[in-house]
């Protein structure tokens, strides 16, 4: 794991874990700092938590974008104790505290084979579920820096936040931009993620840095062209569903590859048939 955090605007830090290329954002107040994301398991939070002390000693507050692994399970390593207020969206939060076993077992089943390694220390981790929710706002004040905690609607999951930092223009997207791989479909939304992605695109200017949840920081004009992509494969999908084509069909012809394509349609036609 690399060891520092690297400023990518005012006060506001990035750090990128090299196995899955998570990022981990940092916002420094004048008070507090926030910490967007926690990692994998508490061995790897154990580290990020240094590297932390390394660039702040603010009493430190912890968002989560989504519920996935990978975001939060490193969650009671960075919170401390007794616990700081970690935030998630209302539907992150409940999954972390209503299905942590869930979690932890469907995450080590994704590793077990490519990365046995993380896959064992994340089985011994402790989750903490988040201890504050978000509907679809809230502003945190980490001392004269006003920082925004939205969910932009379904997208990635169903329970996405975007990260807002205004006065530095940074935006961190989650998993809802991705820049070193396709987006992950698994437990999507493809018709309404792009709905989604121009919410957060309203919060952007020109000049934006856009934080994704994996791979470096790009500018707007990639999460524009991102969106793009998604709308034609929305639309494939709906398409290739009205024909009662089978979602291979969809496959062959969507951005983003065959394989993440093919995993789109199929959670598209769920949607479209009203079970996802």
């Amino acid at each position: 794991m690399t060891a520092g955090f690297v400023e990518v605007a005012d006060r506001v830090y990035v750090r990128s874990e090299p196995l899955l290329r998570v990022n981990v954002t940092l916002v420094v107040g004048a008070d507090e700092a926030l910490l967007v994301d926690t990692l994998s398991s508490a061995a790897q939070a154990v580290e990020l938590r240094d590297a932390v002390r390394e660039v702040t000693d603010r009493p430190l507050t912890v968002v989560n974008t989504h519920h996935h692994y990978d975001h939060c399970f490193g969650n009671a390593v960075l919170a401390g104790d007794p616990p700081r207020p970690v935030y998630a969206h209302a539907l992150a939060a409940a999954a972390l505290r209503e299905l942590p076993e869930r979690l932890r077992r469907e995450a080590y089943e994704e590793l077990r084979h490519d990365h046995p390694a993380l896959a064992a220390e994340l089985a011994a981790t402790s989750l903490l579920a988040p201890t504050h929710t978000v509907q679809t706002e809230t502003e945190i004040d980490l001392g004269g820096r006003p920082v925004l905690l939205r969910h932009p609607g379904r997208g990635h999951t169903d329970a996405d936040l975007v990260v807002h930092v205004p006065d530095a223009d940074v935006l961190v997207a989650g998993d809802l931009v991705e820049q070193s791989g396709p987006p992950a479909f698994e437990d999507s939304y493809p018709l309404q993620w792009p709905d989604a992605v121009a919410d957060l695109l309203r919060l952007t200017t020109a000049r934006t840095v856009v934080v994704p949840g994996h791979g470096d920081p790009v500018d707007v004009e990639f999460v524009r062209a991102q969106h793009a992509d998604l709308v034609r494969l929305a639309w494939l999908i709906r398409a290739a569903h009205t024909g009662s084509a089978p979602p291979e069909r969809v496959a062959a012809e969507a951005p983003f590859g065959a394989r993440a394509a093919l995993v789109a349609a199929k959670r598209g036609y769920l949607e479209l048939d009203g079970t996802a």
